[in-house]
C-alpha cells in the first residue's frame, strides 16, 4: 500500500472514531471506503456522495428498491467522484474494500452492464463475501486473477463504461457491491435458461452474485461492535422461512459455513430449513433430520414463514406470492431456489 493510500485509510478509521483509544478496542477487521470520497467517513448523508440513475435524486443510486418508483432493484451503490479532468472524467482512484484475492476481471467494457470490472473474494472474513467493483475508466496495470491485494490497495480508476447502454460522463460513479456468489455451477443453470449469448464471467457473472446493502454494513462497521462479517449477517431480518426435503448439500453451505445454525451431519441431509431476508439473500441453514422432512413432497419448498408486510412494501423483489390462501415462492425466490439446488 502506498504511503498516499495508508493515510487515506488512517484518516478513513480516524475519523469514524475506531482508533485504539483506552477503554476501547480497536476496530475488528480492516474496512476502506473504496473511493476517496471522505464524506461517508465525515459522516455526511448519502445525498453527498450518491450518484444518481438519471433522475437526480442521489436516492437511485442506493441499494433496493431505489428506482422506477420502487419496482426496479439496483444490488449495490454507485458512488460519484470527487475529482475530474478538464473534459469531465473522473479521476478518483478505486481502492480494495477488505484484504482478498481477485476472483474477475473484465477488461472489455462490452462484455457486461457492469462496463469494466473487478470482483474480489474475501478468504480472511467471515463468511468470505465479494466486492466488486464496476463501471472503471481503467484497470491497475497486473491486476489478475489469483493475486492477493491489501485493504486501499487502488484497483482502477472510476469511469462510466458499461455494455449494452450509454452512462454518460457527467454520471460517471463507482458500482460497489458486497455479497456472495450463490453457486459454482452456474453455467448448467446459465445454459438452461438460453440466454442466447455467451457467459463471459463463469461464476462471477452478476445473475450468480447476491448483494447485501454497503451501506448499512459499513454504518455497522462504524459503530464498532461488528466483530465479524457473519455479525452483520445474522442481524438480518427474516421475510421467508422455507423447508426443503432433499439429500443435497449446495456448495453454497460449504463455501459458507458460518451460516450453517448447526453442523452439518456425519450422513446426507435430508433437508434443509433456510431463512431469507427481504432481497432473497439465504443467510441461515439449518439442516434437517428424516424426521424433520417426513411430511414434505421432495424437492418441493414449502414457505412456514413469511412476513407479509415486509414482502408486499417490497416491489422490487417477489420472494412470496399466495396461491389459493397458500404462500408459494415468487419469481426471484424460484430463481434463487434454481440456482441453489439445480430446480427445474
Amino acid at each position: 500500500m502506498s504511503g498516499r493510500q495508508t493515510g487515506f485509510l488512517f484518516a478513513l478509521v480516524a475519523a469514524c472514531g475506531l482508533t485504539a483509544l483506552p477503554g476501547r478496542a480497536a476496530a475488528p477487521f480492516e474496512l476502506v471506503w473504496p473511493t476517496p470520497d471522505r464524506a461517508w467517513a465525515e459522516g455526511r448523508p448519502p445525498s453527498q456522495w450518491l450518484m444518481h440513475a438519471g433522475s437526480g435524486d442521489p436516492e437511485s443510486g442506493g441499494f433496493g428498491g431505489v428506482r422506477s418508483g420502487g419496482s426496479q432493484f439496483h444490488e449495490g451503490i454507485d458512488i460519484r467522484p470527487v475529482a475530474r479532468d478538464r473534459r469531465g472524467e473522473p479521476l478518483d482512484e478505486v481502492f480494495a474494500a477488505m484484504p482478498g484475492v481477485v476472483r474477475h476481471v473484465s477488461p472489455s467494457a462490452g462484455d457486461s452492464g457492469y462496463g469494466r470490472y473487478v470482483v474480489l473474494e474475501h478468504p480472511t472474513m467471515t463468511p468470505a463475501v465479494y466486492t466488486l467493483y464496476a463501471h472503471l475508466a481503467r484497470i491497475a496495470p497486473g491486476l489478475g486473477a489469483g493475486q492477493a491485494v491489501s485493504a486501499g490497495q487502488v484497483l482502477g480508476v472510476m469511469g462510466h463504461s458499461s455494455g449494452g447502454y450509454m452512462i454518460p460522463v457527467a454520471r460517471s460513479h463507482l458500482h460497489f457491491e458486497i455479497g456472495f456468489m450463490l453457486t459454482r455451477d452456474f453455467q448448467a443453470w446459465y445454459d438452461r435458461r438460453k440466454f442466447g449469448s455467451r457467459n463471459e464471467h463463469g461464476v462471477w457473472n452478476g445473475m450468480n452474485l447476491m448483494g447485501v446493502d454497503p451501506i448499512a454494513f459499513f454504518n455497522h462497521w462504524r459503530t464498532g461492535r461488528m466483530m465479524s462479517v457473519q455479525d452483520h449477517i445474522a442481524g438480518m431480518e427474516t421475510v421467508v422461512r422455507l423447508r426443503l426435503a432433499t439429500i443435497r448439500t449446495p456448495d453454497f453451505v460449504t463455501r459458507y459455513p458460518s451460516l450453517l445454525t448447526r453442523p452439518l451431519p456425519v450422513g446426507p441431509v435430508a433437508g434443509w430449513e433456510i431463512r431469507f431476508n427481504w432481497t432473497g439473500v439465504p443467510f441461515a441453514w439449518t439442516p434437517l433430520s428424516s424426521m424433520e422432512v417426513v411430511a414434505l413432497r421432495p424437492n418441493q419448498p414449502q414457505l412456514v414463514e413469511v412476513n407479509a408486510a415486509r414482502e408486499r412494501r417490497e416491489k422490487s423483489r417477489s420472494l412470496a406470492v399466495q396461491r389459493r390462501g397458500v404462500w408459494v415462492p415468487g419469481k426471484d425466490l424460484e430463481t434463487v431456489l434454481q440456482l441453489l439446488f439445480g430446480l427445474r
